[in-house]
């Protein structure tokens, strides 16, 4: 999980942005939360707190079954792996959007391309062994760490990337927004099996 701590512009910037995904794309929602992003839009306060002013996460692994007899191995095994995790800095600076593996959800998401990049790439790595020990399917050949901010049922690959790009086109319009970004810092591993979420390691300074 990943705190965010973003200055007042990143948040003026998202909100903004928000709204016009919202007039974009109809019927998105707010990821972990399933408000509707049009009705959040109505109250920036509400929309601030239930969609920008929270933790975000980045997956580190797929999203895969697992047998019963194996869950502690596996947590153990991470546990293991994740000791001495030290803090570090992730800037979300591209908008891109993404499919999940049955095509069920489409995300609008934020990627991490340069600061971070590394480090989570790294810890993906991690969670690759420990999946490849118990014969599951290891994350994705190139990485691409990202947050998803809302989603759509289904695949609206189409009507996501054209936002995008106009996302990107305003953005790139207004000089204080231009190099905006948001930046979260790396702060605790989880593992969550079913409704239960398995702690793995708190981020050390």
């Amino acid at each position: 999980m990943l705190k965010a701590t973003t200055h007042s512009m990143s948040i003026s910037l998202l909100t903004i942005v928000m709204r016009r995904a919202a007039s974009l794309v109809p019927d998105l929602y707010a990821v972990d939360a399933d408000y509707a992003l049009a009705e959040l839009c109505k109250d920036e306060q509400k929309l601030e707190k239930v969609l920008l002013a929270r933790e975000f996460h980045v997956s580190l692994g797929r999203t895969v079954a697992i047998q019963v007899h194996q869950i502690d191995s596996i947590v153990a095994m991470l546990r293991q792996k994740f000791q001495s995790q030290q803090r570090y800095w992730m800037d979300f600076t591209k908008w891109e959007h993404f499919v999940n593996d049955d095509s069920t959800r489409s995300f609008l998401s934020l990627e991490v391309t340069r600061t971070g990049l590394s480090e989570i790439t790294k810890q993906v790595h991690m969670v690759d062994e420990v999946y490849r020990l118990h014969g599951l399917p290891e994350f994705y050949k190139n990485p691409r760490p990202h947050i998803s901010l809302v989603w759509a049922l289904g695949d609206i690959s189409s009507k996501l990337k054209q936002a995008t790009k106009e996302i990107e086109n305003f953005q790139n319009s207004v000089n204080s927004y231009k190099n905006c970004n948001l930046r979260c810092k790396f702060s605790r591993v989880v593992c969550k099996v079913g409704n239960k979420v398995y702690d793995i390691c708190q981020a050390v300074d």
